[in-house]
């Protein structure tokens, strides 16, 4: 296995393991202040760390292009990326309350939209 996918592999589980202990142990009730932004880092770098493995995966597994890994990887970090910030996009806009399903639908059209403009 390749140095940087087995890393994010290894990132993936400790960023899940974070946002599943931030999820049950952390009380905004009490603790405002350290809870919100726990939240958001870790929905994020989880969102980023899975949704890039997931992406790496599904363009090894379908061999469309003759890419090589080091570019796969590249495009899968972005998609991640991507992933990520409409995740934590999505959930900021939970929290403030103006969250209906259309508007996490436009979000992540937005974030998909960016990533079809970008060149593979």
């Amino acid at each position: 296995m390749s140095s940087l996918p087995f890393g994010l592999a290894i990132s993936a589980a400790l960023s899940v393991t974070s946002l599943l202990i931030v999820l049950f142990r952390v009380s905004p009730l009490t603790a405002p202040l350290q809870a919100i932004p726990a939240l958001f880092v870790s929905a994020f770098l989880s969102a980023t760390t899975v949704g890039a493995l997931v992406s790496i995966g599904i363009w090894r597994l379908i061999p469309i292009h003759d890419w090589d890994r080091g570019r796969i990887t590249a495009i899968g970090l972005r998609q991640g990326l991507l992933l990520g910030l409409a995740t934590t996009v999505t959930l900021l806009f939970l929290v403030l309350r103006l969250l209906n399903w259309w508007i996490a639908i436009l979000i992540f059209g937005v974030f998909a939209l960016i990533e079809l403009s970008s060149k593979h």
